[in-house]
């Protein structure tokens, strides 16, 4: 079983300031473990019972695994219901954007700041094939253990880029750039192109100043409902799906003709 020097260590983790400080991250969960192990990032440690260690051996062959009891899992878990394995991760923040493919569609955050939005984001452009996603300096931390669980291991597949969204933008205008707004065009109304660039604003203040200028098109994704008091938004992530499906549908399309 850990010691309680072990103990303490890993239940620090808990603590932004002690992660930053060791550049490391937590992921835990029989799923997100094993997403972890398939990946390419770099595992400092894990923590997991015997009988997950016995059906993992092959995979962990190169990395520290101490085993634990349940308990000791609970006192270091950030989770309510914690599983059979955690591990420690090291960070690996980009700057450098990949080169966009002709067809290709990439996410732009501007300030998203709520970790389950991020989270959710994350897995929303694996499922619809987004390689990459840049996020602005101001945008929630991609290693927050909410948005690294809300992510459900599509975080170790999408291309994470944090900046200067102005200058990102500034590199690659000669793409069409589209942003979600509510003065803006009906999105089922529009002839999508298959490469592009959608720029998704912070949950309450929207799109910023400074970036608005290299927007080529406002798009609007319209209310069906018949009450009178109608919401008068939708969720930045569920908004994104929207998106997404709509320029990946139009792109099939594109490509059939």
């Amino acid at each position: 079983m850990l010691s309680k020097n072990k103990l303490k260590f890993f239940s620090s983790f808990s603590s932004k300031k002690i992660r930053e400080e060791y550049g490391l991250f937590v992921v835990e969960g029989n799923k997100m473990i094993d997403e972890l192990l398939v990946s390419n990032h770099t595992i400092h440690s894990i923590v997991a019972t015997s009988d997950w260690i016995e059906k993992h051996t092959k995979l962990v062959a190169n990395v520290e695994v101490l085993e634990a009891s349940s308990k000791d899992l609970e006192c270091i878990s950030l989770l309510k219901s914690p599983q059979d394995a955690w591990a420690l991760v090291y960070t690996e923040y980009k700057s450098d954007p990949l080169l966009i493919e002709q067809s290709e569609l990439v996410l732009a955050l501007d300030t998203i700041q709520d970790p389950g939005n991020l989270g959710t984001i994350i897995r929303l452009a694996d499922w619809f094939g987004v390689r990459q996603i840049w996020c602005s300096s101001q945008t929630v931390d991609v290693y927050n253990p909410k948005v690294v669980q809300a992510s459900m291991g599509s975080i170790f597949r999408v291309h994470m880029v944090y900046g200067n969204l102005f200058t990102l933008l500034a590199q690659h205008s000669y793409i069409p750039i589209y942003a979600a707004d509510l003065q803006g065009e009906n999105v089922y109304t529009q002839q999508l192109p298959k490469q592009a660039i959608v720029v998704m604003g912070n949950e309450g203040n929207g799109i910023s100043q400074e970036i608005l200028p290299f927007i080529s098109t406002f798009l609007h994704i319209p209310s069906f409902s018949t009450h009178s008091h109608k919401p008068e938004s939708l969720n930045v992530s569920v908004a994104t799906a929207i998106l997404c499906s709509e320029f990946k549908r139009i792109g099939q399309f594109i490509n059939k003709i």
